[in-house]
């Protein structure tokens, strides 16, 4: 098993898997720290995405380069969005979804779907059944990113999802050690719904 691991990456500058294994360090912090509920996991997922957006569009991987991207953005609006007190009381706490933000969240998943569509297209990268699944993935980790900076709990089904997908994706593409996070970042991110659920509940009493 860790011959067939490293033996994807034998072709490998060693600076990019230096900066593949950094950036997985910091996001699966920034998942952990997003488990807790704590700010820190902004600063750790902007390090991540980073260094992916970077590393990503080397291996000519598109989508996932714009994911990354987005990821960036998101992560300082949610550190900002997160930060908000009112006379020292968090602003916007762990919530779940209104009706408008339902509908805004299916807006988002089909703008994204149909702006990468047309970004695969015109670089013609529709050329393997991954690409396909790619589109789907983004649209839903646009998604769980929005919503994960808006502190809502629903994200985490989202990332569960888009998670569980991504894990055999990076094997097929030769980035095991991806594929590696990806098992870890669902199972954090089951534990992670559970314990916002938690916390929800408990404010209810």
């Amino acid at each position: 098993m860790f011959e067939f691991l490293l033996s994807q990456y034998k072709n490998y500058p060693t600076y990019e898997i230096v900066l593949e294994l950094t950036a997985i360090f910091f996001g699966l912090l920034s998942v952990w720290y997003a488990k807790k509920d704590n700010t820190l996991v902004f600063p750790t997922g902007i390090i991540n995405t980073a260094i992916y957006v970077y590393l990503l569009w080397k291996w000519s991987l598109l989508g996932d380069m714009m994911i990354n991207f987005y990821y960036v953005v998101m992560s300082v609006y949610g550190w900002y969005h997160w930060t908000r007190k009112k006379d020292e009381t968090v602003e916007f706490p762990i919530s779940r979804m209104n009706p408008y933000e339902k509908r805004l969240s299916i807006f988002i998943f089909v703008l994204t779907i149909g702006f990468v569509t047309a970004v695969y297209t015109f670089f013609d990268k529709f050329t393997h059944w991954t690409s396909y699944v790619d589109t789907l993935v983004t649209g839903i980790f646009f998604v769980g990113m929005w919503l994960m900076a808006r502190r809502k709990i629903e994200n985490w089904i989202l990332w569960i999802i888009g998670d569980i997908i991504s894990i055999p994706m990076y094997y097929v593409k030769g980035y095991s050690f991806t594929g590696i996070q990806y098992l870890i970042f669902t199972i954090i991110a089951i534990f992670g719904y559970l314990e916002w659920k938690k916390t929800l509940q408990q404010k209810t009493l």
